[in-house]
């Protein structure tokens, strides 16, 4: 008998099903729901980008293997589809049923064109000219011609045209530039929003594009194309031109979705697919506006702050000395944050301080995903400047962030940085940072390490852990994990540190499997861990032996999941819980009970065979007893959220876990805010209250 897996990219469409559950929900505020929808599209639109995308190749090909949940690639793209046109229309009985309704009776109306009054028409034709029309370039379609190439995830106004002088009809393609916010205002009353699709305003004026020919007929359509292409790497002998190339191609790629407004016309529709080479299997009509990922932007409207959820700002770690520098509160002692409960300032202040610090000599960095506007970035380029030796490994492969990466890249390198472009043939994932300072004649390094990116804007939205320490074992295992990854040396088994892909994965088993031998001896064992994907098979294994050993295993896993729970043979004794609130859950959290001798881990891989075997991630141990106490804690406490939690099935679905009768509400991302809000208030009144003299000076 096979061992059972779920399958990964349905297993995916679920997770986005959660992700949609809080849209539906009627006890949050509209925005919010609006900004859950928006999230639900753009995870769509990377999944077709990516999976879906793989998936076809692997068809064109004619690869007929199975995965680990048994389905071939056809089979997998059959059921994807029937899944997906589900949820589609969910999304859109939602958007025209609930929210575009609701959010015009609280004063944010969604004009149609046949909506407007005289003043508002005047104003529409103003924004046309002003702002639309010289940005616009028409395409023609000609059926004796090659079809003109539409990029992908752009909006295109798709126009039939008449030419009265020669009684002829033609076809053409009004492309969207991207740049232009999709959302016009118009004017309205006071504590009102209206505004007007940009496409729909494109279609009023398409006319003006062709004075000679009248516009019969429009619709709106948008497309989405493979992104899994990969570099060359072999033979790339610039990597960083190689990555331009491959940006390039995945514009203009194979199209894996058409997304087509329900009622386009015939001949639009046949013209549409000419174009874009859609299949009718990879149309998808929509019953209102494509790209839904773009009302993200509308979720963030300014002065309606009472359609969306009170702000969580960040608060002051206790762990942080008021007044003393971030060397010196790491000197005191290890620093963990738990983001963005307690602030990335900190962080930060690591940084700029390194960068001016006169006893600082060297910096060395890995930068995965840097926000547009980046501290970090601009704190390097000051210490480069300042004659600090700074190296960044800028990893070029980060899907998706490949341009900005190009782009920082060569920024710091203009400003004396040494770049290193990843290692070949792997991605470097590993958050890590190491900041090497001369104190009292001797050399003393200090490390950040994390499960997130050094990124201050989704340091705000996602859960993640921050670590800083200057203990001599984690800066000499960063020197040699710099050594590796820049001077391509082999990533050998650190003190500390534990790297992929070479040891972290064996150690992982050996954890899991150490559990299980205690367990057969009838002795207490337990697991858990908190992770954003779980698929790698071998790790599935052990988890499932482990459970037949009777090793207690509870797994808080927020997307894909393999391990089918529920199983009475493999994982009667693994529960597996899904947490998604307003925070995306991302730090990656290991606990491994030892006979009471706990080991806990943080890291920056998922248990997914790409992250183990393919990237260079990196998993920590935490020693300090403190710091260990309070990230257990934060493991267990996701099991007691009775609010936003829900049970994986064994299907691969998932229901809401209910509160039982008589039982308080527990939300577990609140309760970690209010307590890190606690914490600040407790930090700040003993501030207060201590007295610190005056001392005279000589």
């Amino acid at each position: 008998m096979p061992i059972p897996y779920i399958n990964r990219e349905l297993s995916w469409v679920e997770f986005n099903q959660r992700v949609l559950n809080e849209a539906l929900r009627d006890d949050l505020p509209l925005l919010e729901r609006l900004k859950f929808l928006a999230i639900t599209a753009s995870n769509m639109d990377e999944f077709f980008q990516v999976r879906v995308g793989g998936l076809m190749m692997m068809r064109r090909s004619g690869l007929k293997s199975r995965d680990i949940s048994g389905l071939t690639p056809n089979q997998n793209l059959a059921a994807l589809r029937q899944r997906i046109l589900r949820m589609k229309d969910d999304q859109y009985a939602l958007y025209n049923n609930q929210l575009i309704p609701g959010l015009e009776e609280a004063g944010v109306r969604q004009l149609e064109p046949g909506d407007l009054d005289a003043e508002q028409s005047v104003q529409v034709s103003a924004i046309f000219e002003d702002q639309i029309y010289p940005l616009i370039t028409p395409l023609a379609v000609d059926p004796g011609d090659t079809p003109p190439v539409v990029p992908a995830l752009t909006l295109v106004v798709a126009c039939r045209l008449f030419d009265p002088e020669t009684r002829t009809t033609r076809h053409a393609l009004l492309p969207i530039p991207e740049s232009l916010n999709r959302f016009a205002p118009l004017n309205s009353e006071p504590k009102t929003h209206n505004f007007l699709l940009l496409e729909d305003i494109v279609a009023i004026h398409a006319g003006r594009f062709f004075p000679a020919e009248s516009v019969v007929a429009t619709t709106v359509f948008r497309v989405t194309r493979n992104g899994d292409i990969a570099v060359q790497e072999e033979d790339a002998i610039d990597l960083a031109g190689e990555m331009e190339e491959v940006l390039t191609a995945r514009r203009f790629s194979d199209t894996v979705r058409l997304e087509l407004r329900v009622g386009a016309p015939r001949d639009l529709t046949r013209m549409i697919q000419n174009v874009t080479a859609a299949s009718p299997k990879e149309i998808y009509r929509v019953d209102g506006p494509p790209g839904l990922s773009s009302f993200m932007d509308l979720a963030f409207l300014p002065d309606f702050d009472h359609l969306r959820d009170s702000d969580w700002p960040g608060q002051n770690s206790p762990a942080i000395i008021p007044g003393a520098s971030m060397f010196e509160t790491i000197a005191a002692g290890d620093v963990m944050l738990y983001h963005p409960y307690e602030s990335f300032e900190p962080v930060l202040r690591l940084l700029e301080e390194a960068a001016t610090d006169p006893g600082v000599v060297a910096i060395k960095q890995v930068l995965y995903r840097t926000a547009k506007k980046s501290r970090i970035i601009d704190a390097l380029i000051k210490a480069a400047e300042n004659g600090k030796h700074v190296t960044a490994l800028v990893e070029l492969k980060a899907r998706f962030d490949e341009a900005r990466n190009l782009d920082r890249a060569d920024e710091l390198q203009r400003a004396g940085v040494q770049i290193v472009y990843g290692v070949k043939g792997l991605k470097t994932h590993a958050k890590i940072c190491m900041i090497v300072r001369r104190e009292t004649g001797h050399l003393r390094r200090y490390v950040h390490l994390g499960t997130g990116n050094y990124n201050e804007s989704t340091s705000r939205l996602y859960t993640d852990i921050s670590y800083m320490t200057c203990k001599p074992d984690y800066g000499n295992d960063a020197s040699l994990f710099f050594n590796a990854v820049s001077g391509r040396s082999k990533l050998l088994r650190f003190q500390r540190l534990v790297p992929a892909p070479t040891a972290m994965k064996p150690t992982l088993i050996d954890l899991i499997t150490g559990e299980a031998e205690r367990a057969k001896q009838g002795l207490p064992a337990r697991i858990n861990a908190k992770v954003n994907s779980l698929q790698d098979p071998d790790i599935i294994a052990a988890l499932y032996k482990a459970s037949r050993a009777g090793v207690e295993i509870k797994l808080n896993v927020r997307g894909i999941c393999c391990l089918k729970p529920g199983d009475p043979k493999y994982s009667k004794n693994i529960e597996v819980i899904s947490v998604i609130d307003r925070f995306l859950e991302h730090a990656r959290l290991f606990h491994f009970h030892q006979g009471g001798d706990s080991k806990v881990y943080f890291a920056s891989a998922d248990w997914m065979t790409r992250n183990l075997e393919k990237r260079v991630e990196l998993m920590v141990p935490v020693e300090e007893p403190k710091i260990k106490r309070q990230l257990i804690r934060i493991l267990d406490t996701f099991f007691k959220d009775n609010t936003q939690a829900s049970r994986i099935l064994p299907d691969g679905s998932s229901e809401r876990i209910a509160r039982p009768k008589g039982v308080k509400t527990f939300r577990s991302q609140e309760y970690f805010y209010q307590q890190a809000k606690k914490a600040a208030k407790a930090q700040e009144h003993e501030r207060a209250m201590t007295f610190e003299p005056h001392v005279p000076i000589d």
